[in-house]
């Protein structure tokens, strides 16, 4: 008998989908961890989680983090932070979507896919690219699954994601150059827009190779 089960595992930028409520809620795909001591990312071509680079200093991520499936922040993206800079041009950083997942469980591995409802977000502008940080909760978490938008969430872990991200890549020698900054925290509709067009970004890029 021929077993009908798939063997080959999903790609997780281009095999899951973002999920049937989108953008309320949606799919997000785990690369880091808050245990984890080294910055992990996927594989664009392999689908495999890959090391990308150790921390050198003490900074680790406060939350569980990855992306969002089958988005792309590139032009549409970009047009929609520029409107925070009287039209300025900018780019998307041409990753998929970033996301960070609040959740109360000790989750202890990554390359997992967790069910998040967005509530927020930071647009960070790294070397004039767009690399926006969708913030959200788990789906169904005891603690932080009844939460709905960004200003409910305690503004302390709203302040150590945000230096979190304001730091991660700092070098001390680096410490007087301004290399990323945070333009705008934004709250749950705003983030809908960003991943609308992330999502917009993932087709017209996938569209237009023939995908």
């Amino acid at each position: 008998m021929v077993n009908s089960y798939r063997t080959i595992q999903a790609h997780p930028w281009h095999g899951i989908p973002v999920g049937a409520k989108a953008p309320q809620e949606i799919n997000a795909f785990i690369e880091l961890i808050p245990l984890d001591t080294a910055k992990y990312e996927i594989d664009k071509l392999s689908g495999h989680l890959k090391l990308d680079r150790p921390h050198k200093y003490s900074s680790l991520c406060p939350t569980l983090y990855g992306f969002i499936p089958q988005t792309f922040c590139g032009q549409k993206v970009a047009e929609l932070a520029a409107e925070q800079y009287g039209g300025k041009v900018l780019e998307g950083d041409k990753d998929p979507l970033d996301i960070c997942v609040l959740t109360e469980i000790t989750v202890t591995r990554s390359s997992i896919l967790v069910n998040a409802r967005p509530v927020g977000g930071f647009r960070v502008l790294d070397s004039n690219e767009v690399d926006d940080k969708i913030i959200s909760v788990l789906v169904n978490d005891p603690v932080y699954g009844h939460l709905k938008d960004l200003n409910e969430v305690p503004p302390g872990l709203v302040n150590r994601l945000k230096h979190y991200f304001l730091t991660y890549k700092a070098l001390p020698e680096e410490s007087s150059r301004k290399r990323v900054e945070i333009s705008d925290i934004y709250g749950a509709e705003e983030a809908y827009k960003v991943i609308n067009k992330a999502i917009e970004d993932y087709h017209l890029l996938f569209q237009n190779n023939g995908s």
